[in-house]
């Protein structure tokens, strides 16, 4: 390429670039960033997320947590392209009211993941670009993650990490929640405390590393009692 212009492949000449046709590109999806981290005991789930919502090097809020309470057991986490999380959680909600009025209660947290799994299924030839994973308890009481991939396939978890920093993430979980490649070490029964702890510590290693998870922390507990909801703060450069 020269400095006054394109070379012509063909030809070999030089050609001015007011006479080279310009590509324009358009994207229908934004990535916001964002990270999601859910984890099940034996009666109980804890699911966090940032509260950073950004785009490239720009801060759009410092203020928007990923996770949305749907039941008093579920909590919905999603991040990604913030539009498509908007308009997830609208249409999510907008079934369980549905479900509600035919049924007369709640839906459960393992109806909510398979009908989560088709919503997604769905839209798959213009999927929605989010990363979900749903935390709360199943039908007996116990613990439950259950995580998405942007076309509704879904696992049934212990732990798991997703968003922005998830590679991050998901060793630290494997390490401390997992045991994996740990021969010889005792396991420590997993207990409330103990989940929001390596939770914390995970994101104050992530927000170092990554400049698209940040601002705070929003850690949503699920207990047969219901969700309780605490904060703290991250870095927030």
């Amino acid at each position: 390429m020269s400095l006054l212009g394109v070379m012509d492949p063909i030809s070999g000449s030089i050609e001015d670039y007011k006479n080279v046709p310009k590509q324009a590109y358009f994207s229908p999806y934004a990535m916001n960033g964002g990270t999601v981290v859910a984890i099940a005991g034996d009666d109980f789930s804890v699911i966090a997320s940032d509260t950073r919502l950004s785009e490239g090097f720009s801060i759009h809020s410092r203020e928007t947590p990923k996770g949305y309470e749907l039941t008093n057991t579920t909590v919905l986490g999603s991040c990604g392209f913030h539009g498509d999380v908007l308009t997830l959680t609208r249409i999510i909600e907008a079934r369980l009211k549905m479900y509600e009025h035919e049924h007369h209660r709640k839906m459960s947290t393992v109806a909510i993941a398979a009908m989560l799994s088709t919503m997604l299924y769905y839209k798959r030839f213009f999927p929605y670009y989010t990363y979900n994973i749903v935390a709360g308890l199943d039908d007996e009481g116990k613990g439950c993650v259950f995580s998405f991939d942007p076309v509704g396939s879904y696992e049934r978890e212990f732990y798991r990490a997703g968003g922005s920093a998830s590679s991050m993430l998901q060793p630290l979980l494997d390490n401390q929640i997992g045991y994996k490649n740990q021969t010889g070490v005792e396991k420590v029964p997993l207990t409330k405390e103990k989940a929001a702890s390596v939770i914390k510590d995970g994101f104050i290693s992530a927000a170092e590393r990554d400049i698209y998870t940040g601002d705070g922390v929003v850690i949503h507990t699920i207990t047969k009692e219901g969700v309780t909801t605490e904060s703290f703060p991250l870095r927030r450069d």
